[in-house]
């Protein structure tokens, strides 16, 4: 019997922005979720737009188990783990043993298939994985201030900085097409469609 899927399943319990009131939760599932779709629409919109040749289907499996340590070490809230460059190094160090013991839940003859996915930071699409990480982080901001939770206020802007810093010319061009709607009504969306 191997526990590896079972491991991944329970990325439903663990719950992100512990340190902040949330109006709306959101488990790790979700984020990794919107990550994965994230991550392929930049990667396409970089080979379609920009002439990149990238996998975009790589780009979402690898979102999809971006934070997959987290079922065994919780979400670290960010403050915490980038206070200091000691804390960051250690929880790297554990990120990786967290890696390494999913990995062992695992038949043989998968684990170098999943090694290549939960260590995916040396693939190509990586960049376009960290940039939708980001951006979903942003959108649950945008999210939490259209809800009326000024607790997010803060980390939005944060975030949009970071985003900015980022110099992917797909991210460019979702911010410019897509992210506008991400504050707006299902009315608001319907109506401007018409």
């Amino acid at each position: 019997m191997f526990h590896f899927f079972a491991f991944i399943d329970r990325m439903r319990f663990i719950r992100r922005w512990g340190l902040m009131r949330s109006t709306i939760p959101e488990s790790l599932t979700e984020h990794a979720h919107q990550t994965a779709m994230l991550a392929h629409a930049l990667v396409l919109i970089e080979n379609r737009r920009f002439g990149a040749d990238l996998n975009p289907d790589r780009a979402a499996v690898l979102a999809m188990y971006h934070d997959a340590s987290e079922t065994i070490t919780g979400d670290m809230p960010t403050p915490v783990k980038y206070y200091n460059r000691e804390i960051l190094g250690s929880y790297r160090a554990v990120e990786d043993f967290a890696k390494d013991t999913l990995l062992d839940k695992l038949p043989p003859d998968l684990q170098e298939d999943y090694s290549e996915i939960l260590n995916g930071e040396i693939e190509p699409e990586w960049v376009y994985v960290k940039a939708a990480d980001t951006l979903s982080a942003y959108i649950k901001c945008i999210t939490e201030r259209q809800a009326g939770n000024r607790e997010f206020i803060s980390a939005e802007q944060t975030l949009r900085q970071k985003l900015q810093n980022m110099p992917l010319k797909s991210l460019r061009v979702f911010e410019q097409e897509f992210l506008g709607s991400y504050g707006k009504t299902l009315d608001e969306m319907t109506e401007e469609e018409s």
